[in-house]
């Protein structure tokens, strides 16, 4: 054991004899592995530099959303109708430099608010298309339709309206030549009454009609005129939209 222990020195002994024979540095003897502690200067650079980066990440994000919160109508909203929560939800939109045009989404609308003009479905709510009731220029007017034809005459879709008065010198089943007495007149719904069996019986459409208009379409509806509503073609929804 002493002899190998002997031979291990020697041999060990051999390279750095060498290496000081030609003049090379003696090999530096490896240091252990210490844990980093908090006095350690890199480690304390390291740390900085994510708490920066975190912080700077989120001043960015928080700059770029320049998004917010205001009402859009979930539905077609005609005049006259009291504006309720029920009727909007809360869209997030960049509206730089119009924001006020806009029903703020911050807190609730105020009570008693009537839609002075339509609003569509999906459509931001504008504050200039709120008021007073007594603000609203238009009155509903039921007019009966055929049911066939009662289809595209839904809430929002504008319609010319025509009346042909009875021609008694003909007969209780003829009519005079049709005059336009309203154009694009708003749709403001539409009901239809259902007989037995679920046969459709009649159907009407209430119109949104000026002072001016109403009692000329109220004599025609009272006199049995025949009314015909035809749509705008603009404002008629698309099948499945």
């Amino acid at each position: 054991m002493a002899a190998r222990s002997a031979s291990a020195g020697t041999a060990a002994a051999r390279p750095v004899a060498a290496e000081r024979a030609f003049g090379l540095p003696a090999p530096a003897l490896a240091r252990r592995f210490q844990t980093p502690t908090w006095r350690d200067t890199r480690l304390l650079v390291g740390v900085l530099l994510v708490l920066v980066s975190v912080v700077a990440g989120a001043v960015v994000v928080d700059r770029a959303d320049h998004t917010v919160p205001v009402y859009a109508a979930v539905r077609v909203l005609t005049p006259g109708t009291t504006l309720a929560l029920d009727d909007l939800r809360v869209v997030r939109v960049r509206l730089e430099g119009v924001t006020e045009r806009y029903l703020s989404a911050a807190q609730s609308p105020a009570a008693g608010q009537v839609l002075l003009r339509t609003v569509a479905a999906g459509e931001l709510v504008p504050r200039s298309a709120l008021g007073a009731r007594d603000q609203v220029d238009l009155r509903p007017v039921s007019v009966p339709v055929a049911a066939e034809v009662a289809d595209p005459l839904v809430a929002g879709v504008l319609v010319d309206v025509w009346v042909a008065a009875r021609d008694p010198e003909r007969g209780s089943t003829s009519y005079t030549v049709p005059r336009q007495v309203a154009v694009g007149a708003e749709v403001a719904g539409r009901a239809t009454r259902r007989g037995t069996l679920g046969a459709s019986t009649a159907s009407s459409v209430q119109l949104l009609l000026t002072a001016a208009l109403v009692p000329q379409v109220i004599e025609a509806v009272d006199n049995g005129s025949r009314i015909t509503l035809v749509p705008v073609p603009a404002t008629v929804p698309r099948a499945g939209a």
